[in-house]
């Protein structure tokens, strides 16, 4: 991922309120449900930081999270980098209120390149995670909790 990339963004439908998802993205007890099981603590207030590392094909990737923007309900930010390599970014999680339905619009933008010859920081691989946690993973949890 470079900060001359588009941002990545993904969207899904939800057939449920904004408040739900919202609990769902920034409630501890449901995001090690969707997302990554061994986040030791959140909370969705603006300066909050949090670190864990994931581990894959023998490499560490310590996530380091701070969060930068909250509106409750509708937007979260966080600026996520790692402990062990450069490359800086944020995420963004909306929440879109249409009818009787929600979206959650994911995006991200990198402000700091990542290492390329490291295949997670490849753009098809940030795509394809991302796709996977929003309309995959997430999706699968609120269908089972609505």
């Amino acid at each position: 991922m470079q900060k001359s990339d588009a941002p990545i963004i993904v969207q899904q439908t939800f057939n449920t309120t904004p408040e739900i998802l919202w609990a769902a993205i920034t409630e501890l007890s449901q995001i090690t449900k969707w997302f990554f099981e061994n986040i030791p603590d959140f909370q969705p207030k603006v300066g909050f930081k949090t670190s864990f590392p994931v581990s894959n094909e023998g490499r560490t990737f310590t996530h380091l999270w701070t969060i930068t923007e909250v509106i409750p309900s509708q937007k979260i930010t966080y600026n996520w980098k790692y402990k062990e390599y450069p490359g800086d970014s944020f995420v963004t999680f909306e929440i879109l209120k249409i009818e009787d339905q929600s979206i959650v619009k994911l995006s991200t933008q990198v402000t700091e390149d990542f290492p390329q010859n490291i295949p997670e920081f490849k753009r098809e691989s940030a795509i394809g995670g991302w796709n996977y946690f929003i309309r995959e993973s997430l999706k699968k949890y609120i269908e089972s909790i609505i």
